[in-house]
């Protein structure tokens, strides 16, 4: 199985961390007697910020606890004698606080701390301390630098030399940053090279600034300025687009030659570890490119990078393997040069084997091992407790060979601190190693009774720490067995620990360690188990939505059930914000509304205390492009320019168009354009002009998104001035009124003028050959000729004209003058009637002469006289049909039946109409009747239905009589359609029920001797449950109405009702008005015809109409009695005044539709449907 490549870098990692700890030294617990060790130290090479106090740290632990002291330029340090210096306590660092004042450098030297107790002495490295410098830059005066252009040029800095050595950059003087290229670049010295030098870079001046670290502070060196001496005059335009700028200005190009370093060779030496830093600068015109190569071989791989634009090679980490020689060259089209530096690696001392603390048992033989190199190789000297070894007390159980000290049958007393003090000219290595001799039985150094959890075929570890001296021998058991557990899956390592190389199931238990040596044993117990390991399986994908969309990001996790499991999310490798557009669930992130700051790297983390697993999945965010940038005009002709734009990021969406607008500042300022489109693969585009336009343009990208923001404008390009090339259009003529025309047309554009002051010929003549022509110039696109004769054709010429000349001779357009209203009516005006609601219509045409005027179509203007049933109102509104052209026949419909007409005819041209023609008069024959206006269905019972209805609103002719139809249903059970044919007059109809839990669809018609006209349909109301009949509603059911406590609610709402009419009374006697909310909240009146029959009202009386009104037939109402009424008011309608006088209408006649549909029904407070409702 291939493992993720995540996942082998963790395991490389645990795997390192295994290995660091298996061969870690083993500890003496510090409840033993042992010697001094330090356990922290400053840095060799200290500097301090001479703001600050000065702390120099020496850290150790040793028992007894170690006592400090201080030595200073290899002088005892007496600490007490120096106020401002202190050590802290159960410490060796040394404190010394300048708050009451002194000079730090006063402090400068080599320190070095030494710790002691009972048992030896340990030493510090020696702490080179020194206080941080920023020195002021000199005073000097900067001349003018004259250079010829094209010539090689070094601006010199030599910064103060500071502590730590400053940051070196360039700035003009008013802090502008100076651009840095393969031209002009700064040298590791912090000098600035020009390799050659243009006119241009004259236009600023030139200052180094030097940063220093410690006092952040930046100190600037008083600016150069610079005089370029050139041969050719600048001008910008004349070589912006020229293919050797150079030679363009005159300049003569030269071969590369190296500015630094100098000549043909040199050398370095670096020591092993750091960085090499090799730099070429090289002069010429053009400016020469840098290409290092190495003298029999590759440049080392993996540790080498490019800096200052090819100029500097920095190879990390330098080893022996690196030196040899290097070479830069430098060229250009004119030749190329080269630089060989021959690079020594020396190094100073560095560890091959460091001394390690030593443990011996009474008796025992050990050794100190100490070697080092370094180049040149380092010296090796021994000391103990801080002393030569030479000049220490003999001791014959000790033997010194060189880098080597070997003990023999050590004793208790013998207990010391070794130093290894290797040094070359380079540097030196200090190590500290204790000997320490001791009599101790095993212990086990670990928590009694651990339990170790790990994940299923994972590498782990059983720690066992343990000491004893002699050192202990260690063995492991699994659940009590005898045998020792080493080799196949387990290896002991020395320091007490077990390995297994991978975990599985059948690896759980209980685990023994026991430690032995000659003076006891000791053991201890670990529990080992083994879970499932955490796996995600179904993981996020990489995606590609548009912006607004909502993208899911999968994340489905495996897991051992008795281990808590958290997901988190990561957005390009940093916490995911979850806000209010995202959703996180346990199986996933959804994104609402995607934006484009959504795009990213996203990746699910599930982890829990013992592993984790991630997963990781792009999101790609489609987005309108940005715009286009860097507009530039090259190319420049009369009627031609080249625009080139460097295109802006497409979002991920590729650019499909780009649409060029332009904007011109005469006709329409700030105005844009659409000037022409072009393929998103193209950056730059000749575009056709116009003469004497003031162009200036931008750009905008599009792509499957959207558009792009347009770019910034391009300069401006004025383009020269010519005659018009083409002449108006639209060109048209016609009368406004009846003596003048009107001449108008489509002005020329901005980009169609070609010139300044442009105006227009405008000629007419009547339409004679033998007429002469009348001219007129004008700036606006309108010209009136008055006086002109009535419809009277002319030849029209409009031409365009400018200071630079006129148009071509344009075409002759044919307008008219002003129309008249036409002089005759039509004629022999004949009806004929097709049907009840249509007539065709025939007449004689006026002649054209007396038209005056373009014929538009003959009207008919008709209107409905009366209707031919008595007492029916009618509106006698004109309407008219219109016939378009010249034409003698046509039809007039939608026509109401059973109605007088009169109709009379007129001709319409562009004026109006003419004379009216003799008003005829005809009949409309009877047609079938609209529908009845309403169809109520009362249900007094469960035995009867009565229905009552109205006329129909358009009867149109004599009504013979209605057919009703109805049939009972049950659900989407039917039964027969029966029939009842009733009188024109009945508007009221009772059927006997045969089945008490069917309803009924009713089906109402009138009817005329043509015909039944549209019905009305309604249905019968649901019984409350009529889905479970129950005995409530058969024949033998006792009548609630003789019941006493109905009876005695009847009299109790009586009684309420009473009181509510005399409170109106009173009020409507003082002058007040009845409140209309409390009125509409009322109960129905026990005294009110439905109450009394006991009956139930299902119509809806909206369309009902007022009393004393009569209906016309177009449904309008029209008043026959006074207009001062309740009813205009919203306080009258269908009202009725009791017999004490008192008003009890409903006040519903002019109130807003939604108070009159907020009520309640009447179902709600009738007590009669409360009667059903306990039923």
């Amino acid at each position: 199985m291939v493992m993720p490549r995540p996942r082998l870098a963790r395991a490389a990692v645990a795997l390192a961390l295994y290995l660091h700890h298996l061969v870690s030294a083993i500890e003496v617990p510090l409840d033993l007697p042992q010697p001094p060790t330090i356990t922290k130290q400053s840095v060799k090479d200290y500097i301090v910020d001479p703001r600050d106090n000065i702390f120099i740290e020496c850290e150790a632990k040793g028992n007894p606890v170690p006592t400090f002291s201080w030595t200073r330029n290899g002088k005892f340090f007496n600490v007490a004698k120096d106020p401002k210096v202190s050590m802290r306590r159960r410490s060796g660092t040394l404190v010394i606080d300048f708050h009451s004042g002194g000079r730090p450098e006063d402090y400068e030297g080599e320190y070095q701390c030494f710790a002691r107790n009972d048992y030896g002495t340990a030493l510090s490295s020696k702490i080179h301390l020194q206080v941080s410098k920023s020195p002021l830059w000199p005073k000097e005066k900067v001349d003018v630098i004259e250079v010829d252009e094209g010539a090689p040029l070094s601006l010199q800095c030599n910064p103060p030399p500071g502590l730590p050595s400053p940051v070196i950059f360039w700035m003009s003087s008013s802090m502008e940053p100076i651009h840095q290229d393969k031209r002009v670049s700064q040298g590791q010295n912090g000098d600035l090279y020009f390799s050659n030098v243009l006119l241009q870079d004259a236009q600023t001046d030139y200052s180094c600034n030097a940063r220093f670290h410690f006092t952040h502070t930046i100190q600037q060196k008083n600016p150069y300025t610079l005089k370029v001496k050139t041969k050719k005059p600048h001008n910008e335009t004349s070589f912006r687009n020229h293919t050797d700028m150079y030679s363009a200005r005159g300049i003569t190009e030269t071969t590369p030659s190296f500015m630094y370093p100098y000549g043909t060779s040199s050398s370095q030496m670096v020591l092993r570890g750091v960085d090499l830093l090799l730099e070429c600068i090289a002069s010429g015109v053009p400016a020469p490119d840098i290409m290092w190569y190495k003298k029999g071989g590759e440049l080392p791989a993996g540790k080498t990078k490019l800096e200052n634009f090819n100029k500097a090679l920095r190879i990390s980490n330098v080893s022996e393997e690196d030196s040899g020689e290097y070479f830069c060259l430098a060229s250009n089209k004119m030749g190329s040069i080269r630089h060989t530096i021959s690079v020594r690696v020396k190094a100073a001392p560095y560890w091959l084997d460091e001394p390690q603390n030593l443990i011996l048992a009474p008796g025992e033989d050990g050794r100190l091992v100490c070697r080092a190199n370094g180049n040149p190789k380092p010296t090796i000297q021994w000391l103990v407790n801080g002393e030569p070894i030479e000049a220490s007390p003999p001791n014959p159980s000790r033997e010194v060979a060189g880098d080597t000290i070997v003990f023999r049958d050590t004793q208790i007393g013998s207990s010391a601190v070794y130093q290894c003090n290797a040094s070359n000219e380079h540097g030196y290595l200090l190590a500290n190693a204790f000997v320490s001799v001791l009599d101790v039985p095993p212990r086990i150094l670990a928590p009694r009774n651990q339990l170790i959890k790990v994940i299923q075929y994972n590498r782990t570890r059983l720690d066992c720490p343990f000491f004893g001296s002699p050192i202990p021998t260690l063995r492991w058991f699994k659940n009590g067995q005898g045998n020792t557990l080493d080799g196949g899956n387990y290896k002991a390592h020395e320091n007490g620990s077990l390995e297994m190389n991978m975990a599985r199931k059948e690896d759980q238990g209980i685990y023994t360690c026991v430690a032995t040596n000659i003076l006891g044993k000791a053991e201890a117990q670990v529990r080992l188990e083994v879970k499932d390991p955490t796996r995600i399986v179904r993981g996020p994908e990489d995606q590609v939505v548009k912006r607004g969309s909502m993208p899911r990001l999968h994340c489905r996790i495996k897991h051992d059930p008795t281990l808590k499991l958290t997901v988190t999310w990561l957005k390009d490798d940093a916490p995911l914000y979850i806000g209010n557009r995202m959703k996180k669930e346990d199986d996933g992130l959804t994104i609402f509304g995607v934006a484009e700051k959504d795009q990213g790297d996203y990746t699910c983390i599930a982890s829990t205390e013992l592993d984790k697993d991630s997963a990781k999945a792009y999101l790609t965010v489609l987005e309108r492009p940005d715009r286009p940038r860097d507009l530039e005009l090259t190319d420049l002709a009369e009627r031609s320019v080249r625009l080139t734009w460097i295109p802006g990021d497409d979002n991920n969406s590729p650019i499909t168009d780009y649409i060029v607008q332009f904007e011109e500042d005469r006709f329409q300022p700030g105005t844009w354009h659409n000037h022409s489109s072009y393929p998103g693969s193209v950056n730059s585009a000749v575009l056709s002009l116009s003469p004497y336009v003031n162009y200036q343009f931008r750009v905008i990208a599009v792509n499957d998104v959207g558009s792009s923001l347009p770019s910034m404008p391009s300069e401006r390009y004025q383009t020269n001035g010519a005659r018009p090339e083409i002449n108006p259009t639209g060109v048209q003529g016609a009368g406004t009124q009846r003596n003048n025309m009107e001449i108008t047309w489509t002005p020329l554009n901005a980009t169609q003028a070609y010139g300044p002051n442009l105006r227009y010929i405008v000629r007419w003549r009547r339409r004679d050959p033998r007429g002469s022509w009348y001219n007129e110039t004008v700036k606006t696109p309108r010209h009136v000729v008055w006086n002109t004769p009535i419809y009277v054709p002319y030849e029209i010429k409009v031409q365009a004209e400018n200071d630079f000349g006129r148009a071509p001779e344009p075409d002759t357009v044919i307008g008219y003058s002003g129309e008249d209203y036409p002089k005759a009516a039509p004629t022999d005006v004949r009806i004929r009637v097709l049907n009840s609601t249509a007539i065709a219509l025939t007449w004689t045409r006026v002649h054209l002469d007396t038209i005056q005027g373009q014929l538009k179509e003959y009207r008919a203007y008709f209107w409905r006289e009366s209707s031919l049933l008595k007492n029916l109102w009618v509106s006698k509104k004109r309407q008219y049909v219109s016939f378009p052209g010249d034409r003698n026949r046509g039809i007039v419909s939608r026509l109401f039946p059973y109605s007088n007409y009169k109709l009379e005819m007129v001709v319409t041209n562009g004026r109006g109409d003419g004379p009216r023609s003799e008003v005829k008069e005809f009949p409309t024959p009877e047609g079938v009747p609209s529908s009845p206006r309403y169809l109520r269905i009362r249900q007094p019972n469960l035995e009867t239905i009565n229905l009552e209805w109205d006329q129909p609103e358009h009867p149109n002719g004599v009504l013979t009589g209605y057919n009703l139809r109805y049939q009972a249903f049950n659900g989407s059970k039917s039964g027969r359609i029966l029939v009842e044919n009733l009188s024109p007059n009945q508007t009221r109809f009772t059927l006997q029920r045969t089945d008490p839990i069917s309803r009924y669809r009713f089906f109402l018609r009138a009817r005329t001797q043509v015909g039944d006209g549209e019905a009305i349909v309604e249905e019968s109301p649901a019984l409350l449950n009529e889905a479970t009949p129950t005995p409530a509603y058969t024949k033998n059911h006792v009548d609630i109405a003789t019941q006493g406590w109905f009876i005695g609610l009847m009299c109790a709402i009586a009684l309420l009702v009473l009181i509510l009419l005399i409170v109106c009374f009173i009020k409507r006697s003082r002058g007040g008005k009845y409140p209309v909310r409390d009125n509409k909240d009322e109960h129905l009146n026990p005294e009110d015809k439905n109450v009394e029959d006991g009956s139930f009202d299902y119509s809806d009386e909206d369309n009902k109409p007022l009393p004393n009104s009569q209906t016309s037939l177009d449904g309008t109402i029209k008043q026959q009695e006074s207009d001062d009424s309740l009813v205009d008011y919203g306080e009258g309608g269908e009202g009725q005044f009791n017999e004490d006088g008192s008003f009890i209408g409903q006040y519903t006649v002019k109130k807003d539709k939604e108070e009159t549909e907020g009520n309640e029904s009447s179902e709600a407070t009738s007590p009669v449907n409360a009667i059903y409702s306990l039923a």
